[in-house]
């Protein structure tokens, strides 16, 4: 087709429905909605809630999605260390993450043979559901979560035996 014949052809303006489709097109598409998996071996126990693996032939801190677990040299940081040091140092987990915190760390859920072991900790009481990133997590691992800090809670497990323990969130804030 040459310069001459195409400035005659018309095509229909684009209406509300095309429009629409584009739009919505457009914002689903500059969402990074993927997830991806990393499976590899725990080489490493930072804290409760922070591990290193090896995968692919690199090093990975991992951050575990949903909770937050008492810093070590808040009470019960050690017994949350250790709780997950025996959960899964030295074996192979698969890490389900869309993200990486400021600090460079895989924010994700650690699966070990089928268990949730962010959900683990907090079943134990080695851990806080933490709600300021919930809307980060799947609707059913947020409402698990939830559940298992309400009963561990109730039955004084870990963390849960002082009568008022301190979030690692405001323990943070008052360090200098």
């Amino acid at each position: 087709m040459n310069c001459a014949t195409s400035r005659y052809l018309h095509y229909p303006k684009p209406g509300l429905f095309s429009t629409l489709l584009m739009t919505l097109s457009i914002v689903l598409f500059s969402f990074d909605i993927r997830a991806e998996t990393l499976t590899g071996k725990v080489i490493h126990i930072a804290d409760g809630d922070t591990v290193t693996i090896i995968a692919n032939k690199s090093q990975h801190r991992i951050r575990l999605l949903g909770i937050d677990a008492p810093e070590k040299t808040q009470a019960y940081g050690k017994q949350s260390r250790v709780a997950l040091n025996r959960a899964i140092n030295g074996k192979y987990v698969t890490v389900e993450w869309n993200k990486r915190d400021d600090y460079g760390r895989i924010i994700g859920k650690v699966v070990y043979n089928g268990v949730d072991i962010n959900l683990q900790q907090i079943q134990k009481g080695m851990a806080w559901h933490y709600k300021y990133f919930e809307r980060e997590q799947e609707p059913e691992d947020r409402s698990r979560y939830a559940q298992a800090e309400y009963q561990a809670q109730r039955d004084k497990l870990g963390l849960w035996q002082d009568a008022k323990p301190t979030p690692p969130w405001q323990y943070r804030r008052s360090r200098p």
